[in-house]
């Protein structure tokens, strides 16, 4: 079979100012940013105050929620820094660019959180039920975890308000798992868990004042250290998936199928290959089926016309190849 083929990468500004490195480059930088610097800031603060309220009364479980703000602190950092890295433009070496570095950088806060944050509070925990300690002045781990929840309130409701405008999924469970933007489902968790962490914290340190039986903050310690196991499980999960590559949500696939053809030029797609080489730059390549008889100068308005549809429906789709053929009945869909 004889077959045209024009593939391309578009460098021009298309509709909805998208396509081209460039582009690509701005994007990879605008991801939830307030959301991390809203995360930072209270998890900073908190853990200067945990480990300030754990040295005070002797609480395991107010030490465990300090390291753990420890890990989330140094995760936003994390976070910030795969944004910057994931802005450098495309090389030789990197001709698609850098956009997956938020993806590592993510995976990477996984798991800082399932070393530094869990096994780190599962050790503690244990050696609390072994050889409980009694609290000193509860009353300043208390008042303490209250001011914490406040500040994580505040930071989880920056990531929902952020990840809204993206989420139009039926739940922010689905968000989670089906997001391509790597940094909102990771804050969206560590501060869910944060806070559930705080109530397991309060529940450890008022049983033990209520019952006199240390044994109860270490319990609450273990149970933190079991929370931020599973939070940091299901984001290495997510975040592996992201890394090794996604392709395009069932919508947006179909979507792209259904732009691609004109029904005047371009009357079907024979084949379609989709993938997110960043959380704004999605990579599409397709075989469409020509009309025959059509010359050259008419395939490439045709292609270039596909492209402008395409970007106007799925914006994040940065770079198009697009081969022209000659769609034959008999042969399966290759």
């Amino acid at each position: 079979m004889h077959t045209i083929k024009i593939g391309r990468w578009d460098r021009r500004v298309g509709i909805a100012g998208r396509g081209g490195p460039g582009s690509v480059a701005r994007m990879a930088s605008s991801g939830g940013k307030a959301a991390i610097f809203a995360a930072l800031a209270a998890d900073a603060g908190i853990a200067i105050a945990k480990f300030i309220g754990a040295g005070i009364t002797g609480s395991s479980s107010m030490l465990a929620e300090a390291v753990h703000s420890v890990a989330d602190t140094s995760n936003q950092f994390l976070l910030l820094l795969g944004q910057k890295r994931a802005a450098q433009s495309p090389d030789r070496l990197h001709p698609f660019g850098y956009g997956r570095n938020r993806y590592f950088y993510a995976f990477v806060v996984a798991l800082v959180l399932f070393s530094l944050g869990s096994l780190a509070a599962i050790y503690e925990g244990v050696g609390k039920i072994r050889e409980p300690e009694e609290l000193t002045s509860p009353l300043v781990a208390i008042v303490i975890l209250g001011v914490a929840v406040a500040l994580e309130s505040f930071s989880l409701a920056t990531a929902r308000r952020e990840s809204r405008p993206l989420k139009g999924r039926s739940s922010w469970w689905e968000f989670i798992r089906t997001s391509r933007n790597p940094e909102l489902p990771v804050v969206l968790l560590e501060d869910s868990g944060a806070l559930v962490g705080l109530l397991f914290a309060f529940a450890g340190v008022g049983l033990t004042v209520l019952t006199g039986d240390p044994i109860w903050d270490g319990i609450g310690t273990l149970a933190i250290g079991v929370l931020l196991g599973a939070i940091a499980v299901v984001l290495i999960v997510e975040m592996k998936s992201l890394l090794i590559g996604e392709g395009a949500t069932p919508a947006e696939y179909a979507a792209i199928r259904a732009n691609l053809v004109d029904g005047e030029h371009i009357d079907r797609v024979i084949h379609l290959e989709t993938e997110y080489l960043g959380p704004e730059d999605m990579l599409v390549a397709a075989k469409i089926a020509i009309v025959p008889g059509l010359d050259i100068a008419t395939v490439a308005t045709a292609i270039d016309a596909a492209e402008v549809r395409v970007r106007a429906a799925v914006p994040h789709v940065n770079r198009m190849y697009l081969e022209p053929d000659l769609y034959r009945a008999v042969r399966a869909d290759t």
